[in-house]
């Protein structure tokens, strides 16, 4: 008695066995393949970015700058009274000095005397040279501030004539000291008011 197989087509039970072993044949060897050699299977996403720039402007400034030109006469007056500042530096440094080597007991009583009664005729002079000949009388500013030069030249001569009286004072030292205190501070007006005057002109 013959046994019939009742699946006429029995290869199509084969061919999907058949496949299913063939892709896992192929996932083992890429995956040894990757682990042998450190292959790195992932996907990587790239993200490109698109950056808009703005375009930026630049703005100049243009500052204009005027320039003054001073009369001749003023120039000349400045310049004049820079260098009487530069007098009363050398002034007072002399009588700064002086005055030191005398407390200090490095002269005697008629060398000081000497030098402080050189003082009188250079303050004298000083006066004198502040005195004339001044600013254009057409600069009514300039002529009103050179008279408060000439009175401080004029107290600073006054100051050292009492620079002498105190040393030949009977006192131990108090007149001559006030005296050149305001020896000191008529000197530093003075200069002051010469800054003052040269700034105001140059710059107006």
């Amino acid at each position: 008695m013959e046994t019939f197989n009742q699946d006429p087509k029995p290869g199509r039970l084969v061919l999907p066995l058949v496949l299913i072993g063939m892709i896992a044949t192929t996932y083992t060897f890429v995956n040894r393949v990757a682990t042998n050699n450190d292959l790195d299977l992932s996907v990587n996403e790239e993200v490109v970015v698109i950056e808009d720039e703005e375009a930026t402007e630049d703005t100049t400034t243009t500052t204009s700058t005027t320039t003054t030109t001073l009369p001749g006469e003023v120039v000349s007056y400045l310049e004049e009274i820079q260098g009487e500042k530069l007098q009363s530096d050398e002034l007072g440094q002399k009588v700064l000095e002086a005055n030191e080597r005398w407390d200090d007991e490095l002269v005697s009583y008629q060398e000081a005397k000497d030098e402080f009664g050189k003082f009188i005729e250079d303050a004298e002079q000083f006066q004198s040279t502040v005195n004339e000949p001044g600013p254009p009388n057409t600069f009514a500013n300039l002529v009103t501030s050179h008279e408060e030069l000439k009175v401080l030249a004029g107290l600073i001569y006054e100051d050292t004539k009492e620079l002498l009286e105190g040393l030949t004072s009977s006192d131990t030292g108090e007149r001559r000291s006030a005296a050149l205190e305001s020896f000191n501070d008529n000197l530093a007006q003075f200069q002051q008011k010469i800054d003052e005057i040269i700034a105001s002109a140059t710059s107006s």
